[in-house]
């Protein structure tokens, strides 16, 4: 298979970085301690705000929203799966999309990328699927390409994505199901996205960040355009070499 020609190297190859200093080990110690001190605060603060998320109060889901899923039409109880809880990924894969028809949204083909296995929330009574508007047949091909596991399922009508906050960005919306009937609980969209795929997360303790503009940097580290280094998982130069 050939790769995608537009290759571009890390923006750290490209410039030479201006590196930390350099301290003794007693001096390191007594900054990493402080460190951690002030990422255990974040932790407690972040743990406060999940509970504060599980107390969210919750919304009755009234209207009939249709899927089209391998076994023919489907509704919104359907992609439960059984189970009481429903995570939903909006996936950007239609016409207007880069890459479009072979290729999807390559944020979102990231956020693929970097989620868990469906196994491990269905073991927490949780299924995740996504939906996209485009048609069956494109969504089986690019998930078999992508070597996928998720549910995908094919929008029909816009109901969903422009009552749910999806039609012109990505999201998670969250799901609950109850006496028959689902109850939207929660969503998240924008750059918080990124703290649910470890991709950006582990980027994020790296001493260079995600090496994008929108960063607070020291002068002179790589940066480059938010997003440009993006390719799906197969397009990256070297792909071939690590998947062997």
């Amino acid at each position: 298979m050939a790769y995608h020609k537009d290759m571009i190297a890390a923006p750290s190859r490209q410039t030479e970085p201006s590196l930390p200093p350099i301290v003794s080990a007693q001096e390191w110690q007594a900054n990493l301690r402080e460190l951690a001190r002030q990422e255990k605060a974040a932790t407690t603060a972040r743990q406060a705000l999940a509970a504060t998320r599980r107390r969210m109060p919750m919304t009755l889901v009234e209207k009939d929203y249709r899927f089209l899923g391998p076994k023919g039409e489907m509704r919104l109880l359907d992609l439960f799966a059984g189970r009481r809880q429903l995570i939903i990924y909006r996936f950007f894969y239609e016409p207007g999309v880069a890459d479009w028809p072979t290729g999807a949204c390559r944020g979102c083909s990231m956020f693929a990328d970097s989620i868990t296995h469906p196994a491990h929330l269905a073991a927490r009574d949780t299924s995740l699927a996504f939906v996209s508007p485009a048609p069956r047949h494109l969504i089986v091909a690019y998930r078999e390409r992508m070597g996928w596991t998720v549910p995908w399922y094919t929008l029909i009508g816009d109901d969903f994505s422009r009552d749910f906050g999806v039609h012109e960005s990505a999201g998670i919306n969250l799901f609950l199901h109850h006496d028959g009937k689902a109850y939207r609980t929660y969503f998240l969209n924008g750059p918080e996205l990124q703290a649910v795929g470890p991709v950006w997360s582990l980027l994020e303790l790296t001493p260079f960040g995600q090496q994008e503009t929108t960063e607070d940097s020291p002068v002179g580290w790589p940066q480059g355009e938010p997003r440009s280094w993006y390719r799906l998982h197969d397009e990256y130069d070297g792909a071939r070499e690590e998947s062997d």
